[in-house]
């Protein structure tokens, strides 16, 4: 019985899965875990979190990218190729990673990620540091590789959380095995904010260099991959302490270069000055360019709807590259010219004649047709409406050189009128009488016909009746500037046009062909015109006509014009511009008297339209050897942008 007994009690001891307390002990040592059980712990642990890991990294998919990162600027481009305006929510523009230098990746991968090439994409001890530190209530701690930046940039939210942080973690992993490390670098550089509004480098360069990436220096890169640290504290800008750690956190991205191998001592010793960013960010907003930005980008996507098909809804996806035809420093010109004449000449505040008058004007080379700049009125944030093209503005006795013009084609005889005065001389005095005359001889058709194949849109033109002839057409100051050039032509006409080129993703828009040249007018015809608008000229602006050998003509409207509006057209051999005054009232959709505009000496606008076109061609065209910046027609083109 005793021997049962002793052999129950060791069988039962034998059964005992876990010796613990540890049998044979004493003391201490008996609540001591062996070595052996604080393995089986530890694989007990290791087994349970791989297990979890597991489940984790195959329910966790890697999401489509999110709203923000997708959104791109649509961005124009000046006809020289340099950055105009960019629109749209976000200020982005993708570009692959062939435009951004070699030095400015090495600078950004030697600052953010020295093992970005040879890692898994993800930094163990840093989501541990960040996990710990968030849950005892801390900040999200750094250490995140380039890929996890760039996964928090694209597929997720910027919350604080560990349960982002973890599926920030495995996302990366799958990323760095389902893209290349280019693909990954390409879209975090893209993806990055970067301060003044800039999001990805390509739009940083131009917000603090002001020039496209692929021209960064290694300096400039240096400094731009010192903002990925913290946008807010390093822009050197702000303050002198956000210079010193601007400058600071330069110089150590650059002997980080050397220390990882991926810049020579020799290279290094070459920057040793500071690359100052511009003082304030140049500007990317429709607010640029007092405002004239946005009249620019009207016309620009006017004419890609009509030319390729693109919807506002295409537009508004953002991702274009437009490069334009406009000369910004014409644009400026013209601006400067009809904000100094408003300021002038105008005063709304002492005349209630000069409150609501509006100013629009354009340039068009006559080579091709090319738009060179615009004024759209005052402020497009503000004032809506594009006075550069206009609809409803009567051209009046600017409208007369197309009527001599026709009746010159078909042969008209052209003597005096009823009251002794020759066309010729009507141009330049205003004769009513004698153009009316002779428009009925020419005939309603023919004018329009002429008119139109000069340039003019046939919905502009005005009824049939007899005060067709002196300019109850309403074109736009662009195209009155477009049919000018065709009498400086010498007859050939061209279609005016704004864009040069789309690409989206890399891919060109197809439509965007120069329009071709036509046969308006018999140069005979379109030479004799001339004649009699250079006489109009030196009528209207005496020596400047032919200051520095450059001859110009000019048509315009008179003080006998009662039609409410007040042009000044004429042409340069290379740019024909048109100018164009008129006065609104708010709530009023017809346009106002103009008697009293401009006080005395204004003759009801006309001296304001003449001052304006000699403002803004003084020192451009009036000179000698100037030439536009846009791409003749059958030359070559600037690189695309």
């Amino acid at each position: 019985m005793g021997t049962h007994t002793a052999r129950s009690a060791k069988d039962r001891r034998r059964r005992r899965l876990i010796d613990y307390p540890r049998r044979g002990r004493r003391g201490v040592r008996r609540w001591l875990p062996s070595w052996r059980q604080w393995l089986s712990v530890f694989g007990l642990f290791g087994g349970a979190i791989g297990g979890l890991f597991g489940y984790v990294y195959a329910a966790v998919d890697i999401p489509d990218e999110n709203a923000a990162a997708q959104q791109e600027a649509n961005v124009y481009y000046w006809a020289d190729g340099t950055q105009m305006v960019s629109t749209g929510d976000v200020n982005r523009q993708n570009v692959p990673l062939d435009e951004v230098p070699v030095a400015v990746r090495n600078a950004v991968i030697a600052a953010e990620n020295a093992s970005f090439y040879s890692d898994s994409g993800v930094s163990p001890k840093g989501l541990l540091r960040a996990v710990a530190s968030m849950a005892s209530g801390g900040d999200t701690q750094g250490g995140s590789t380039i890929t996890q930046q760039y996964v928090k940039n694209t597929y997720l939210s910027q919350d604080q959380t560990v349960t982002r942080k973890v599926r920030e973690f495995v996302i990366s992993l799958k990323v760095d095995r389902s893209k290349s490390k280019d693909e990954i670098l390409q879209g975090y550089l893209n993806s990055s904010w970067f301060g003044r509004g800039a999001y990805g480098i390509e739009a940083a360069a131009h917000a603090y260099y002001g020039v496209p990436a692929r021209k960064l220096t290694p300096s400039q890169g240096a400094f731009l991959a010192a903002l990925l640290k913290g946008a807010e504290l390093y822009d050197p800008a702000v303050s002198p302490a956000h210079h010193r750690r601007a400058k600071a956190r330069w110089s150590w991205i650059l002997d980080r270069q050397v220390e990882v191998g991926r810049m020579s001592k020799a290279e290094r010793a070459r920057y040793r000055t500071f690359p100052e960013p511009l003082a304030r960010s140049r500007s990317t907003s429709l607010n640029a360019h007092n405002g004239q930005a946005g009249y620019l980008v009207d016309i620009a996507n006017k004419y890609l709807r009509q030319r390729t098909g693109l919807t506002d809804k295409d537009l508004a996806r953002g991702g274009y590259r437009i490069r334009t035809t406009f000369d910004e420093r014409r644009v400026r010109q013209l601006a400067a010219a009809a904000r100094g004449v408003a300021r002038r000449d105008l005063d709304p505040e002492r005349r209630r004649q000069d409150r609501g008058v509006e100013i629009g004007a354009a340039s068009v080379r006559t080579e091709d047709g090319a738009v060179l700049a615009l004024y759209g009125g005052a402020d497009a944030t503000r004032h809506f409406s594009n006075n550069a093209d206009t609809s409803g503005v009567p051209a009046g006795s600017a409208f007369k050189p197309f009527v001599l013009a026709a009746a010159l084609q078909d042969g008209v005889d052209t003597g005096k009128g009823p009251t002794g005065m020759t066309p010729r001389r009507a141009l330049i005095e205003g004769g009513h009488a004698t153009y009316l005359h002779l428009g009925k001889r020419v005939g309603w058709q023919r004018m329009r016909d002429v008119a139109v194949d000069s340039g003019m849109l046939p919905a502009s033109m005005g009824p049939k009746e007899d005060m067709f002839a002196i300019g109850t057409s309403t074109p736009s100051a662009i195209r009155l500037a477009s049919a000018y050039g065709t009498l400086a032509r010498g007859g050939l006409q061209h279609d005016p046009y704004s864009v040069i080129s789309v690409t989206k993703d890399g891919e060109e828009i197809e439509g965007l062909e120069r329009p071709p040249t036509r046969r308006a007018l018999d140069s005979r015809v379109a030479g004799q015109v001339d004649g009699a608008l250079r006489g109009a000229a030196a009528d209207s602006l005496g020596p400047v006509s032919g200051t520095r050998g450059k001859p110009v003509a000019a048509g315009r409207t008179t003080d006998r014009d009662r039609l409410k509006s007040a042009w000044f057209a004429g042409y340069t051999p290379e740019v024909s511009t048109a100018v164009t005054l008129f006065r609104m009232r708010k709530g009023d959709p017809l346009l106002q008297p103009l008697s009293g505009v401009g006080g005395k000496g204004s003759r009801y606008g006309n001296a304001l339209v003449e001052r304006v076109w000699t403002d803004a061609l003084r020192g451009i065209d009036l000179a000698p050897g100037t030439r536009s910046k846009v791409p003749r027609a059958g030359a070559s083109a600037p690189a695309k942008p």
